[in-house]
């Protein structure tokens, strides 16, 4: 069976962990647990997953050897809120990286870091890039439980050891930039992270916080953008994140325009779907 473990600071909160050596979906299991009714703070992980789903339903291909994990929380707080969490996802594994890569490494407010040429950073809304290719990628996903109560499903799936093939935008591994580590060792050190960063969040009161460490981590702000939407395409220079956690993109005429969603794209991967 898959030697997953749980860090220490998780271990003292509570969470509690099923590891799988392989299974369909680390977020189906999750989200079979919210509609049995469990109360959250439990962790699904496993090395391969044979029907794993991204954004907007998207296949997330997950080979043999990489993590695949989906966290269950009952956060008790307003959607809008519950949204933000996405955001505490994507620090907790940039912390989580930071006990793992050389800090040279990271763009990223920890200390060593290189700020300006970082290779591994954070793209919004929900993706960690290394050398401008996909790492990691993370989807929430809200379910409601027999009493009512909204829970929320957090999924996370790091490249570990291989990056899937034939997929429409570039991607990368741990592996391909010669870090030897395991799906299990970056899933100790993302089990402590998260929980630095949601107690940081503190049901939304820290929501601010919490953007501002994930902005410091962020691959593109001052950059030429464009984000594909429902249709149409919006350019301009990726200017900052919003405290609603929305991606604001100047214009070419000047104008502010705050984007909910959407698939982003820096350079020449501007006319790419992912």
């Amino acid at each position: 069976m898959a030697g997953f473990w749980l860090g220490s600071r998780a271990v003292t909160r509570g969470y509690r962990l099923n590891g799988f050596d392989s299974v369909g979906s680390t977020s189906t299991e999750a989200a079979r647990a919210a509609q049995a009714g469990d109360s959250g703070d439990v962790w699904f992980c496993a090395l391969q997953q044979t029907a794993g789903r991204g954004r907007r339903g998207r296949p997330w291909q997950s080979p043999n050897g990489n993590l695949a994990a989906s966290l269950l929380v009952v956060p008790d707080v307003d959607p809008a809120i519950a949204a933000t969490l996405g955001f505490v996802a994507g620090v907790s594994l940039n912390q989580a990286l930071a006990g793992i890569v050389p800090a040279s490494m990271l763009k990223t407010g920890i200390d060593g870091a290189d700020m300006a040429n970082g290779r591994i950073a954070l793209k919004w809304p929900n993706d960690v890039l290394a050398d401008g290719a996909k790492l990691a990628g993370i989807l929430l996903e809200a379910h409601k439980r027999p009493d009512g109560s909204m829970a929320i499903v957090i999924g996370i799936g790091v490249n570990v050891v291989e990056a899937p093939d034939g997929l429409p935008y570039p991607a990368t591994s741990l592996r391909a930039l010669g870090l030897d580590t395991s799906a299990e060792t970056v899933f100790g050190a993302l089990s402590d992270a998260w929980v630095d960063a949601v107690e940081l969040w503190d049901r939304g009161r820290g929501v601010t916080q919490v953007l501002e460490l994930w902005r410091r981590s962020a691959a593109g702000i001052g950059a030429e953008v464009a984000v594909n939407r429902d249709g149409d395409t919006v350019r301009g220079i990726f200017e900052t994140i919003d405290e609603g956690g929305r991606l604001i993109v100047r214009a070419n005429d000047n104008s502010r325009i705050a984007i909910t969603a959407g698939d982003v794209h820096f350079g020449t991967t501007a006319s790419v779907r992912n």
